[in-house]
């Protein structure tokens, strides 16, 4: 945190000192308007050549200062996110808020574990990780944590955290640019269907009238000035009602070439400078250079092809003024000769627009989880295996407080299957959730919460935490049971890490004890590593026909000085003790 409190004070400091630059350009700026005024009034009352020469010394002044103003512009803006992104780290890590988006638009309530883990959502996993701040960026973050990735993929995202983990600087440049970029899921999807949208290219016809037409008109406008001839100025308009009317066969093309684009250069820009922060930045691990690779194209960078579109988008923008278009279509057909430069770009460039901005949604989601790395050195990446073998040292929850939260030692083998009781509060829904969470982050290839891992990637399939559906009028009891159903054509396919919590809670406890057995040895019949917590002690003697595949585990509750004591610790064995009846005594209910 210490790091983020001292970049803060930096981009404070920084900050005052650009603040008034920017006040000291705007003074600037005024006063060479003024002076510039007053100049070209004494040249017109005297004709001096001094006030002209000053009057155009005035006016490249301002030029310059323009284009150093819009330096500045850029650069505060950019120090502005920096402190932000510092400010919200600093609030993040003393607990006093998750200042960062939810990503409740990906919330899948059908996924084998989305809803039950939380991953999505108010102070979710996915918001607790996200540091992305374009739409590429959290849609890839989002994919990963539903996914599982290939053991090979894993260690080569296991190498590429680690290493922007060590570039803080780097990645907060990163995250700033992004951030500046207002990317929105509307931009993002327009130009990827504008790219994708069939541009039949210009006849030669139309492409040869675009270039004589402009060249007529010049060379009529020469033979104005060089004669004074009116003849001239009757063909030079002809020939501009001429230009104006072979544009308006293009109108409707143009329309639809740049439809729904209002701002696009902008955001096409943003793109270009966070590939460019790519391009330019030494990368030591294979995945980071692959992804680094992909960001060339035709022997060029792509944030150069992306500068190009952005300017082409620009000028289509930059005559949107109806007597500015007037002029400068009459004359040169200007938006003709764009239009063509737009649909050249996309028919050179379209099949690559969209790898180009997936790599920057692989380096947002790979810079998310190497901040959680970062904030958090005492998680370690676990070692990978293909043999069913999964163990975790000192277990917890990576969203618990780490002065708060207790660790517990568990493995999965010999014995594959747990089956786990323990009174109410005990944490038995915490530790599931635990094992569910480092086992997705495993599969991504993040750093885990725990002291020690050993995994084999799997599948998580999770019935913890279902609801009635009153929009697809089912109960709790049918959605349960389709959620045991869909695990089954899950391990149907191949094995998968099984989290189960209280399941048939709908049915009666005859009926919930016989089924409950009959999931466990239908699970353990395919091969399934994982876990079910219940409170049926019946459930916990079916170890006694597997016990080469079951074992029982248990947190107890202690009662002392007249108060539950919860250690949260895991322990071997059946839980013998209770702690409903006491606390309805305690607090009157019975």
């Amino acid at each position: 945190m210490e790091v983020y409190k001292a970049k803060k004070e930096d981009f404070s400091i920084t900050l005052n000192t650009i603040n008034k630059k920017y006040n000291s350009i705007s003074f600037f700026r005024l006063f060479t308007v003024v002076f510039f005024l007053v100049f070209m009034y004494y040249y017109i009352k005297t004709s001096e050549v001094l006030f002209i020469v000053l009057s155009v010394f005035l006016f490249g002044l301002f030029i310059a200062l323009m284009r150093f103003h819009s330096r500045l512009i850029f650069e505060k803006q950019i120090k502005q996110a920096l402190l932000k992104i510092n400010i919200n780290e600093i609030s993040y890590l003393e607990r006093k808020n998750v200042p960062f988006e939810n990503g409740q638009e990906f919330n899948d309530f059908h996924h084998p574990y989305a809803y039950d883990l939380d991953i999505f959502g108010e102070h979710s996993l996915f918001q607790n990780l996200n540091r992305t701040a374009t739409y590429i960026g959290k849609k890839t973050l989002a994919k990963q944590l539903l996914s599982l990735l290939p053991n090979e993929e894993i260690v080569r995202n296991h190498k590429a955290v680690k290493e922007l983990s060590e570039k803080l600087d780097w990645r907060q440049e990163f995250l700033a640019l992004a951030k500046i970029s207002d990317d929105t899921k509307s931009s993002y999807e327009t130009l990827l269907q504008w790219s994708k949208f069939n541009s039949t290219p210009l006849s030669k016809v139309n492409v040869w009238i675009s270039f004589l037409t402009p060249f007529l008109f010049l060379g009529v406008f020469m033979g104005y000035l060089i004669t004074s001839n009116t003849i001239f100025l009757t063909f030079l308009t002809y020939v501009f009602v001429f230009n104006l009317g072979f544009l308006g066969k293009f109108f409707k093309r143009i329309q639809i070439e740049i439809a729904n684009s209002s701002d696009i250069d902008k955001i096409i820009k943003q793109y270009g400078l966070l590939m460019q922060k790519i391009e330019t930045e030494s990368f030591q691990s294979q995945k980071l250079i692959d992804l680094q690779q992909k960001l060339t194209f035709k022997k060029e960078n792509a944030s150069v092809h992306l500068k190009e579109l952005a300017e082409l988008f620009s000028k289509m923008d930059s005559i949107g003024n109806f007597v500015t278009g007037i002029v400068f279509n009459g004359t040169f057909l200007f938006n003709i000769h764009v239009l063509k430069g737009l649909i050249q770009w996309k028919k050179e460039h379209s099949e690559a627009l969209e790898d180009w901005l997936e790599v920057i949604g692989e380096f947002e989601m790979l810079n998310s989880l190497a901040n959680l790395s970062y904030n958090n050195p005492e998680f370690v990446y676990p070692t990978l295996n293909s043999n069913f073998e999964i163990d975790f040292t000192n277990l917890s929850h990576p969203l618990l407080n780490e002065k708060t939260r207790i660790g517990n030692t568990v493995r999965f083998y010999p014995e594959s299957f747990m089956i786990l009781t323990g009174s109410n509060m005990s944490g038995k829904s915490t530790f599931l959730r635990s094992l569910g969470i480092n086992m997705i982050l495993g599969g991504m290839g993040s750093s885990v919460c725990a002291s020690q891992a050993n995994i084999h990637p799997l599948p998580v399939l999770v019935s913890m935490r279902l609801s009635d559906s009153l929009s697809d009028s089912e109960s709790y009891f049918f959605a349960e049971i389709k959620r045991l159903k869909q695990i089954m054509d899950e391990l149907e396919k191949r094995p998968a890490f099984v989290l189960l919590d209280e399941i048939l809670r709908g049915t009666n406890s005859d009926d919930k004890r016989n089924g409950t057995i009959e999931v466990v040895k239908k699970v353990i019949g395919k091969k399934a590593i994982g876990v079910i917590a219940t409170h049926d002690i019946e459930v916990c003697l079916t170890t006694n026909e597997y016990p080469n595949v079951l074992t029982n585990k248990c947190f107890e509750v202690e009662i002392i000085n007249n108060d539950l004591h919860f250690d949260y610790k895991l322990r071997d064995g059946i839980c013998k003790n209770r702690s409903a009846t006491f606390l309805m005594k305690k607090m009157g209910v019975i």
